[in-house]
């Protein structure tokens, strides 16, 4: 009984020191590719779908497969580094930072599904709320990056809210509405990880 408490309580300080711990499996070039392939999507959709309003299908096909794709990349490179990894602290950190991050995931597919199927007349929303609730992400995993990172979830929440409240929806729609949002977004974030993880790790090697 008491080797199964402790245990336990090895178990908590484990995950309590998880909580505390800065994250290092988000990397800078995965991060950084994310951010190019908004860039290239918008213009995909600046070269074929010059009114997106009347090709819905065809915009929602399209940033949906960039986000698919920033997702394999990301997901994949934390698989990868998790299972390398022989430290059972830093797949804790992985399976937290994942758990932090995957409810505004499941929320935007959800957004994107009851739009697309019940309000297709409001596409136009969807650019900013993608914005928003991936700024909440951000948010809710800003306490195991570095603390630049709150920066940028504030700034999707800025261009959520411009997208949303101020901009017209033609702008809304627009390939740079959402190339300048997500291109801008993760490249400032893999420029932060550059900085403030990986360089300062390499300094001190």
């Amino acid at each position: 009984m008491e080797l199964r408490e402790a245990l336990s309580h090895i178990a908590d300080i484990r995950a309590q020191v998880a909580r505390t711990e800065t994250f290092r499996g988000y990397r800078s070039l995965t991060v950084g590719f994310t951010g190019l392939l908004a860039l290239a999507a918008a213009g995909l959709q600046s070269a074929l779908l010059t009114n997106p309003a009347e090709h819905v299908r065809g915009y929602l096909a399209l940033w949906i497969t960039a986000a698919a794709l920033s997702l394999l990349a990301a997901g994949t490179e934390l698989c990868v580094r998790a299972y390398a990894s022989s430290s059972i602290l830093a797949r804790q950190l992985t399976a937290l930072a994942v758990e932090q991050f995957l409810p505004c995931v499941a929320a935007g597919a959800v957004v994107t599904a009851a739009v697309a199927l019940r309000a297709a007349d409001w596409i136009w929303m969807l650019p900013g709320l993608w914005s928003v609730l991936f700024g909440l992400g951000i948010f809710a995993s800003c306490r195991l990056l570095p603390r630049m990172t709150f920066f940028v979830a504030l700034y999707y929440l800025f261009c959520g809210a411009v997208l949303l409240v101020v901009a017209e929806p033609a702008f809304a729609l627009s390939p740079w509405a959402m190339g300048v949002t997500f291109g801008v977004g993760q490249l400032s974030a893999a420029a932060i990880l550059y900085l403030h993880l990986e360089r300062l790790h390499d300094s001190r090697q």
